[in-house]
C-alpha cells in the first residue's frame, strides 16, 4: 500500500495551456503526456474552452467539486456532469468543450492508453458500507473529502484527493466515512 498526498504535489499547465492540473500518479515514473500508460490528476477549471487531445487515451472524468460542467463531445449528445454524477467515460482523441455552469470546478481525471491499460472509475460513499478491493490489476483509492479511514488494521488520516494505492493482488478492505472513487487500473495483454 502507498499512499499519495495531494497536498504535497505541484500544479502543471495542462498539455494545451488553457488551465492547471496537479498530477497525482503516472506510469511509467517520470513519463510526460506523450507517453504515459496510465495518469491520474485533478484539474482546476476556471474558464469555458476546449480540452487537450490525448491521441490514443481513453479517459474518465469525475466532478469533483464545482456546480457543474456541461461538455460537448464530439459524436455524442452533450451531457450536464456535477458532484452526483457518475464518472463519464470517453476518448481523450475527439474533440472536447466545456462550458461551466456557475464558477469554477475541478475533476478528477483518469487516463489509460489504448491498448496498453484499461481502466474503472465508480464513487463510493464508504458511509453506507465496507468497500472491499477487488484483486484484479492496480486499485487506487482518491478521496473526496478529508477524515479517518480503516485500511485491515491501519488507521489514516486522508485529505481531499490523497490517493491510496494498492498492488495487483492486495486483498482487503476500506472503511470509514468519507466519499472515494474506486480505480482499478489492468494492463493489457502484449
Amino acid at each position: 500500500m502507498k499512499l499519495i498526498r495531494f497536498a504535497d504535489l505541484a500544479r502543471k499547465p495542462w498539455k494545451n495551456g488553457g488551465g492547471t492540473t496537479t498530477e497525482i500518479a503516472a506510469s511509467p515514473e517520470g513519463a510526460g503526456f506523450e507517453d504515459f500508460d496510465w495518469r491520474l490528476s485533478v484539474a482546476e477549471v476556471a474558464s469555458d474552452g476546449p480540452f487537450s487531445l490525448f491521441p490514443q487515451i481513453d479517459r474518465t472524468l469525475t466532478l469533483i467539486e464545482g456546480q457543474g460542467l456541461d461538455m460537448s463531445i464530439e459524436g455524442r449528445e452533450a451531457v450536464r456532469l456535477t458532484p452526483a454524477s457518475a464518472p463519464l467515460a470517453f476518448p481523450g482523441d475527439v474533440p472536447v468543450t466545456a462550458s461551466l455552469v456557475d464558477g469554477p470546478i475541478r475533476d478528477f481525471n483518469v487516463m489509460t492508453r489504448r491498448g496498453r491499460f484499461s481502466h474503472r472509475v465508480t464513487r463510493h460513499d464508504l458511509a453506507s458500507g465496507l468497500l472491499t478491493l477487488p484483486q484484479d490489476g492496480l486499485q487506487l483509492v482518491a478521496a473526496l473529502g478529508a477524515g479517518p479511514v480503516r485500511i485491515g488494521a491501519a488507521s489514516l488520516d486522508l485529505g481531499f484527493a490523497d490517493v491510496v494505492a494498492f498492488e495487483a493482488g492486495d486483498t482487503g478492505s476500506i472503511e470509514g466515512a468519507l466519499p472515494v472513487l474506486l480505480i482499478g487500473l489492468s494492463q493489457l495483454a502484449k
